[in-house]
């Protein structure tokens, strides 16, 4: 069977998107995995199925991680997702992801290009796991380290170590290390499981050193622009309580390319 497919990126998080509002198309994790694969396949961070849904919602964004297992939220998927369905003609984009209903935006569209804002869930608290660390929930579970130089982090070696750690479980946690470049301003890097490997940007992740960034500089700051081995963006929330709400990541969503590839 031939699959027609786009591929889309979000500041270099790269993901294959496929048109599933028929329903004909039910891949399977080996499939997926293979789609996935940098050598032998697409190559990608992850796949999104565009999938209908019931009132209120336009439609479901059914995410796999690129070893084919079931994701959590993904923030720059989000953001090619709305992109992808506002290119095959859906123009409202409040849809429904495993983590819950979400609301995105076409800001502006050049091309290839769309610059797209979009929100994620409330965040219910931010908790200090050690100094320098914390641990939030933006729809995917986040661990978020500072350090003074980020570029110099050894990734392949310390991201696996916290992805493990017994402290989050069997399930692991996203792992995020974070410079503080200036007011209001990141650079963060991050090693996502499911991936398991760092990728070049991460929408959660860069929502969940944003709001770490809020309790650790202690700068009531609501609005920080981020910057990732990808490309640039943007987070915003507002403090409600311990809480944080009206959480919304926005940026590029690029397609790169499409085509069909037999399955």
């Amino acid at each position: 069977m031939k699959l027609p497919f786009c591929k889309y990126h979000g500041a270099g998080n790269d993901f294959i998107l496929i048109n599933n509002l028929s329903g004909n198309y039910h891949l399977i994790k080996r499939q997926i995995n293979a789609l996935c694969h940098r050598r032998f396949g697409i190559g990608a961070d992850g796949l999104i199925l565009l999938e209908k849904d019931k009132p209120p919602f336009d439609y479901f964004m059914n995410f796999f991680n690129s070893d084919g297992t079931e994701g959590t939220m993904c923030g720059n998927g989000g953001r090619c997702l709305v992109a992808f369905a506002d290119r095959v003609g859906l123009k409202n984009h409040n849809f429904r992801s495993f983590d819950g209903p979400h609301t995105g935006q076409v800001l502006e569209r050049t091309g290839l290009y769309a610059k797209v804002k979009l929100q994620l869930n409330d965040v219910n608290k931010i908790s200090l796991y050690d100094k320098n660390i914390y641990v939030t929930d933006t729809g995917s579970l986040h661990l978020v380290k500072f350090t003074n130089n980020v570029k110099d982090v050894d990734i392949a070696s310390e991201g696996p170590f916290w992805r493990w750690h017994r402290d989050f479980g069997e399930e692991g946690i996203n792992v995020n290390f974070v410079e503080i470049l200036d007011n209001g301003c990141l650079f963060v890097r991050t090693f996502e499981k499911g991936v398991e490997d760092e990728t070049w940007a991460c929408g959660t992740g860069s929502a969940a050193s944003a709001i770490a960034a809020w309790a650790h500089t202690k700068s009531k700051l609501e609005h920080w622009f981020i910057q990732t081995k990808g490309g640039n963006l943007e987070v915003e929330f507002r403090q409600n309580g311990d809480g944080f709400s009206d959480v919304y990541l926005t940026g590029g969503a690029v397609l790169t390319f499409e085509g069909e590839v037999e399955i």
